[in-house]
């Protein structure tokens, strides 16, 4: 079989029995299928080879024209920030809970896989938000995320207050728990549990999600996503604020800052089997009613 990618990495969450299982299992199958894949550090303890090759994700990244994920998809995403810097095609097996970004059964990963490897998949290039926090004019801190950038008090149930404007336009002033800014890859994650819409990936769009706010009349409300959105922090409370990226990164925020949001300039490169449906994950994995006719 002619190889359709040269050269594969594996990446898993470590310190995960069933996670190393399927790792340990896909490097077998692809030393079998002829390749040579090269292993992220955190589980390459696992694998029992003293050739293979271990290198930092980084490296990874930067070597590698295909990764395979192992996990949930917060593995995806936590791996997606870096790999999004190179261009690599990444799928995923899913050993978390949903799995909206992880394609491949775990049990049953051999065939489509097969596929995938021999150049019969789809693909689809998600893009990223880039966050970046300006204090009197000066940056301070900044990031990318794949699903949602999150501003919210450093408190549980703590309410903030903050304007946010697009493209320069004033939108809205606001009071609630924060403010949830997504991506179409994000509106199946934090977003939905906040109210926000189901956005198809396909779509270049944003969506703002407010959080608990002090009105009965704030809804989400879905944006072009080449557009520039601001959000500038009261001065009038003295709490901590925090920007938190895919619910991993933090980034701290004073009152007064301001939050400029924009599209990435870089994008995830997912591949697909073939057989890949997006309304049938949303029917799988929301656990909608079948059709009847």
């Amino acid at each position: 079989m002619a190889q359709h990618f040269k050269t594969i990495g594996l990446i898993g969450k470590a310190n995960h029995d069933a996670t190393m299982e399927t790792v340990v299992d896909l490097y077998n199958f692809l030393i079998n299928k002829g390749y040579q894949p090269i292993i992220e550090e955190s589980v390459a303890s696992y694998i029992d080879d003293k050739n293979c090759q271990v290198v930092n994700l980084v490296e990874l990244g930067k070597k590698c024209d295909l990764a395979i994920v192992v996990g949930g998809d917060g593995n995806m995403l936590g791996a997606a920030r870096t790999l999004s810097k190179y261009d690599v095609a990444v799928i995923g097996v899913n050993r978390g809970n949903l799995g909206f970004l992880t394609d491949l059964n775990p049990d049953d990963y051999e065939t489509s896989l097969t596929q995938v490897l021999a150049g019969d998949y789809k693909t689809e290039l998600r893009f990223l938000l880039d966050v970046s926090v300006y204090r009197d004019g000066e940056l301070k801190a900044s990031n990318c995320a794949v699903n949602e950038v999150v501003l919210h008090a450093d408190k549980v149930a703590h309410m903030i207050e903050f304007e946010a404007f697009i493209d320069g336009s004033f939108v809205f002033h606001q009071r609630s728990d924060g403010l949830i800014v997504c991506t179409p890859t994000g509106s199946t994650a934090y977003s939905l549990s906040g109210g926000g819409p189901i956005v198809h990936p396909n779509l270049n769009a944003v969506t703002l999600v407010p959080m608990f706010p002090h009105t009965l009349t704030s809804r989400p409300l879905v944006v072009d996503a080449d557009s520039e959105i601001k959000i500038i922090v009261s001065k009038a409370k003295d709490s901590l604020l925090q920007i938190s990226c895919d619910s991993h990164i933090m980034l701290a925020v004073r009152p007064g800052d301001e939050i400029v949001i924009n599209k990435h300039q870089l994008g995830l490169r997912l591949v697909h089997p073939m057989a890949h449906d997006y309304y049938s994950v949303l029917r799988k994995k929301l656990h909608w009613g079948k059709q009847n006719y």
